[in-house]
């Protein structure tokens, strides 16, 4: 993204209501407090975090399929 883009962007977020206005706000400061926060991942760790999102464990199971396993089960 360019940062005529970004600018655009930035300048339409004037343009909304005064509650995603904050919201925006809110996700924006969160984003540079990043910045300055100590913790860091390694690249060994941000490559270990990437594989798991990619291929999530066969020994785990989405909390919505749990919930339907119990409804389908009459628990």
């Amino acid at each position: 993204m360019t940062k005529d883009q970004i600018k655009a962007v930035l300048d339409r977020v004037l343009s909304w209501p005064p509650e995603r206005q904050r919201d925006a706000a809110e996700i924006l400061a969160s984003l540079e407090a990043q910045d300055s926060s100590p913790l860091r991942l390694s690249a060994e760790q941000a490559a270990e975090v990437r594989r798991r999102q990619a291929d999530p464990s066969p020994g785990t199971v989405p909390i919505d399929e749990v919930f339907e396993r119990f409804r389908s089960s009459g628990a």
